[in-house]
């Protein structure tokens, strides 16, 4: 299931002088994170900091979606970070280390109208992931890539993970949510790394990729969006079945069946998201 989410950009909730920037970044989602961006002394003024910022933002402008990342549910700060994020303007909530389906029922029963963003970065939430993909309220699963190596001491972010990667893009579309996201590329200023993590992503299924920087985003943007020649291919399939009113027909001497007519209309909606 497509969305018109393709990048989410990571902002330390305790650096809130980045927050406006991050917005103007040119991200689809902004993710005001709480947890690993945040030392341990500071984890109650980045909340305080993000509920300011949340209350003072204007309204009714074009704005990304604005995401918070809380701290995991076994932690001393995640009580107080879900009643921040109840009060405040919140379009999603990014959950870490989710394993139990539990949890999400819970969050979805407490905060109905917030789209939630499993991030699954360990064994036990890779080996639940049909029933995190299937609770109340999930939009789509983010894959923590870096934590999710490290717990099963996996080295390598190529062929060690395509298997996980693929499973995360089954459950979803099974659960029926919109297609995961995928996890971070640590390099920042190396544009063909991060272009070819981006078109990796897409080619395996997933329609968004988290992002650390603000040099990442127009790349990864641009990597999880429909060519020009791809958008061009999509026009003459549509234009050569209608045109033979469903009839087999070829295209750049390929047959063209139902199979790939959906596949160039899927296609063309993602043209217009750009």
């Amino acid at each position: 299931m497509a969305s018109t989410v393709r990048s989410l950009l990571f902002v330390p909730g305790h650096q809130g002088t980045r927050f406006d920037k991050a917005r103007q970044s040119g991200a689809d989602s902004i993710v005001l994170d709480l947890e690993d961006a945040v030392p341990v002394d500071l984890k109650d003024e980045a909340r305080a900091q993000v509920a300011q910022w949340l209350a003072g933002r204007a309204k009714g402008v074009a704005s990304p979606q604005i995401a918070v990342r809380v701290n995991a549910a076994d932690t001393p700060w995640y009580a107080d970070d879900l009643a921040m994020c109840a009060s405040a303007g919140v379009d999603a909530l990014m959950l870490p280390k989710s394993e139990d389906p539990a949890v999400l029922h819970a969050v979805a029963a407490r905060l109905p109208t917030i789209a939630l963003l499993p991030l699954v970065e360990t064994a036990r939430g890779m080996a639940r992931l049909e029933e995190i993909a299937a609770a109340p309220g999930v939009q789509r699963l983010v894959f923590g890539t870096i934590d999710f190596q490290a717990d099963l001491d996996i080295e390598g972010e190529g062929l060690e993970l395509l298997y996980f990667r693929s499973r995360m893009v089954l459950a979803s579309r099974v659960a029926g949510i919109q297609s995961p996201v995928d996890g971070v590329s640590t390099s920042i200023d190396d544009a063909a790394r991060i272009e070819a993590d981006a078109l990796q992503a897409r080619r395996l299924g997933f329609g968004a990729k988290l992002c650390i920087h603000p040099k990442q985003v127009a790349v990864v943007n641009q990597g999880l969006s429909p060519t020009q020649a791809q958008i061009d291919w999509a026009r003459r399939v549509i234009e050569a079945d209608a045109a033979s009113g469903a009839a087999p027909v070829a295209v750049d001497g390929k047959m063209v069946d139902r199979p790939v007519v959906l596949k160039a209309q899927s296609i063309l909606r993602a043209a217009e998201r750009r």
